[in-house]
């Protein structure tokens, strides 16, 4: 519920998938879960629906799933609630479908760069050296398309996250795909992270404006 040019996190969210065609969206609510029911109500003022899982208890964004009632019949997107982003849902929905996917996570590379030159070394003998190198993995994004499938095998009374149901897939040899991103994508985990979602927000707005 953090502001980023007046409106919520949240709501940027909803918004940019409604923007993809999405009309449906359940919040799952637990702590000051009021205060996101009481702003959004049900979803009529973005002109979209919205219902709310009330957790007696946290259950982790997978565990939460399985309170999902009706029992969902498509597969679901999945996001957590503190990105900011470009991502298209619409886009990432198609993926999951055309690669007949059982859960895929959405995925952005990063760049990481060391500060300091790496030294190999073979005993006491230097085999390489590399001044500041950079590394670049894939990092979770934070959004999903799970099969309604797995949201129905899911544990019931348990809390789990996200790596709990991929161990779960990979175990059972069903398909978890990657889905990379290009759009602009920002976690706000801490402070500094958040002012820099602002202040990315900002600049994309006055992007626009001179566009």
């Amino acid at each position: 519920m953090l502001l980023i040019s007046g409106k919520p996190i949240l709501e940027h969210l909803i918004i940019r998938a409604r923007d993809s065609g999405f009309t449906q969206f359940v919040i799952a609510v637990h702590y000051l879960g009021e205060v996101v029911e009481q702003h959004f109500g049900n979803g009529s003022s973005l002109g979209v629906k919205i219902s709310y899982l009330k957790e007696e208890f946290p259950r982790g964004t997978a565990g939460a799933l399985t309170l999902l009632s009706p029992t969902p019949t498509l597969p679901v997107v999945v996001s957590n609630a503190d990105l900011v982003s470009n991502v298209d849902f619409g886009s990432l929905l198609d993926f999951h479908e055309s690669h007949s996917g059982d859960m895929t996570m959405a995925v952005r590379e990063h760049e990481w760069q060391n500060p300091f030159g790496v030294v190999q070394t073979n005993g006491i003998e230097i085999s390489s050296y590399e001044e500041k190198p950079v590394s670049r993995s894939y990092i979770n994004a934070g959004i999903y398309v799970i099969d309604s499938a797995v949201i129905n095998s899911l544990p019931r009374l348990e809390p789990y996250d996200m790596p709990y149901v991929f161990d779960l897939l990979k175990d059972r040899g069903e398909s978890t795909i990657a889905y990379a991103i290009h759009e602009s994508w920002l976690d706000v985990g801490h402070p500094k992270d958040l002012e820099a979602a602002r202040m990315f927000n900002l600049n994309r707005v006055n992007l626009e404006k001179h566009d």
